[in-house]
Order: C-alpha cells, then structure tokens, then sequence
C-alpha cells in the first residue's frame, strides 16, 4: 500500500467547546515495534474525546494528542514483530488517541478483525463501548445468567451496547432513560426502560429485588440512590461521573448489605490489560456479534472536518446509539 506523506486531521486547537476542533494537516505516522497503521474510513464519537476537547482527559505519555479513541478500516503497514496481521486486512480497533485521522497507529494486540457481514462504520463503533462493557460489566463485576443487572443511560453508545451483551448472557436487564422515544429504544434491545423523568429507579429495582449488579456512568446524586437499589451482595461499578463523582453515602449500607463498589477507566490502562479485553472480545463477543445477538445503534455520521458538529450532537443529549466520524 503506497502511503501518503501527509494526512488530513482534526486536532484540538486549545481546551474549549467542539469549536476548538479544526482541521488540519500532519505527516502520516510510522508504526513501531508491536503496533499497526491503520487506513481509517470511519472513526467513532465518543464521551471521552469531548472531555479531552475541554481539558479533562489527558492523552496518556505517548499517545497522539489528537482525539479519537476507536476506529475501523485497512492494515496499511506493519512494525517490526507484529504477526496475525497482513497489510490490506479489515480491522478495528481500540486507539490511545489519534482516531480523527486518515491514519492512526495502535499496537497490534488491541486490533481485532472486521467481523463478517459487518461495514466499517459499525466497525468502528464496536472497540470503545465493547473494551468499556465487557471490561466492567463482567470481569470487574461479575454478571452472571438470572440476574438483575440495571444500566444508566441506556440509550448512549455504552448503554446500547450494555442491554445487548447482558441480554445475551442471560441477564434481566433494566436501564434508565430520559424520554418515551430513548426508551423505546432500549426496550428495543431487550430492557425493561425506566423513565427516570416519571419514575424512580430505585423503586423499580427494589420492587423486583434489588439490582444484583449496576452500571453507573451518572454519578452525583445517583451514587446513593444506587446503593439503595442494589440487592443485598450487589455490585456497583462506575464508569464515568456525568454529574459529579462526589457524594455523601451511608457506608454502613455497604456493611450491612455486604455491597461492593468498584470502577474503572479504560485509556489509562496498560497495553497488557487492554491486550487481554481484546482477546476476551474475540472470545466472547465477536460470536455474539456474529449471530446477530449484537449491533451497532447508529444515531448520525458527520464527515471528519465535521467533527465539531458531532461534538455538538452528543454534547446535546439527543443522541441514540452511536456518532461515527466519515474519514474516507
């Protein structure tokens, strides 16, 4: 594959608003030992890129400044020691930064294949919410088939994806909304939608037995409604703070009830850690992805030099599903 020298990008010109995203142009990277370029075609849109648009969410030591976590299209060359993969393969993956690009670079071993049947823009949107879900709704908290498992923003790229594989694996799924149309997309994929702006969650669960497990991504006042709605022996587990990661809790609740809380984030994480949550996609969701039992909700497409305007679109709260950057 003949490479270009220059590529077009769209870079983060200082901490603000989707307005500080412009585009621009950089030389093509070089891969290095252990990682692939990638040719992108479509880039996923997700929460984290709009925290490090504002100041937030700083690039870890070595990766692109430019933002864009996932992305799918072709291998377009290979470092020193990279094996399984050959130059014109389908791939997506999970980027530590620089995703908003015509070519990224990643280490190979949080590459996965197309799967079959699957277009590169629904590609592109599978890494960030399948490393997230699967990383933190079974390793760290354990969902097993029978039980309760409540997800907040049931709606968002995380949340679809969340009510798909807990579905799949067996579980009682609940998630929260904020309009009739968000949840009837979530009913949709499997879920029993609460209405968070006419009902409270907290009752739902409690009438049902208590969540066995919940997947919070809210935050704030939410904290200690989620220890009230767990069932005794329930896992919480954070992965965002939306509305703030402070709150006053009674921790004699956690005793009492032998609760657990635990979280994570995703980009600060080892390359042997995100390594290991891909080969457990390959293993466990990719055949779910296979059979149908797990798609994309797509909700827009915006080309690159656009990317403000996507910004501005999951800024807005509307969305359903995912946004994909169009890069070719």
């Amino acid at each position: 594959m003949t490479l270009p020298e220059q590529m077009r990008v769209v870079e983060i010109a200082g901490a603000g608003g989707p307005e500080v995203l412009r585009p621009a142009a950089r030389p093509v990277p070089v891969p290095g030992a252990g990682e692939i370029l990638i040719e992108v075609h479509y880039a996923g849109v997700n929460r984290p890129d709009a925290l490090q648009r504002a100041g937030a969410y700083k690039a870890p030591p070595g990766a692109s400044d430019l933002p864009g976590l996932e992305a799918a299209g072709l291998v377009a060359a290979i470092g020193p020691g990279v094996s399984g993969w050959a130059v014109g393969d389908r791939v997506c993956a999970l980027l530590p930064g620089g995703g908003y690009a015509e070519y990224a670079t990643c280490p190979a071993a949080h590459a996965l294949p197309v799967p079959e049947g699957i277009d590169l823009k629904s590609a592109a949107c599978l890494p960030e919410t399948c490393f997230t879900v699967w990383s933190n709704v079974v390793t760290r908290g354990g969902l097993k088939a029978g039980e309760r498992f409540l997800v907040h923003g049931g709606s968002s790229g995380i949340g679809t994806t969340a009510i798909q594989i807990a579905t799949a694996l067996g579980a009682r799924v609940f998630a929260t909304a904020g309009s009739a149309e968000k949840c009837a997309a979530c009913e949709a994929l499997g879920a029993t939608a609460i209405n968070y702006r006419q009902a409270d969650f907290v009752d739902v669960l409690r009438a049902e037995g208590g969540a066995n497990l919940i997947l919070d991504m809210v935050g704030g006042s939410y904290i200690s409604r989620d220890i009230k709605a767990l069932a005794d022996d329930g896992r919480l587990v954070f992965i965002a703070f939306l509305e703030s990661p402070k709150a006053e809790i009674n921790f004699a609740q956690v005793m009492l009830r032998r609760l657990s809380i635990t979280g994570s984030t995703l980009r600060p994480q080892s390359d042997v850690a995100k390594a290991a949550i891909a080969a457990d996609l390959r293993a466990h969701v990719w055949p779910m992805v296979q059979a149908g039992k797990l798609r994309v909700v797509h909700d827009s497409e915006f080309p690159l030099d656009q990317a403000a305007a996507a910004h501005a679109r999951m800024e807005s709260n509307a969305h359903i599903g995912k946004i994909a950057l169009r890069v070719r």
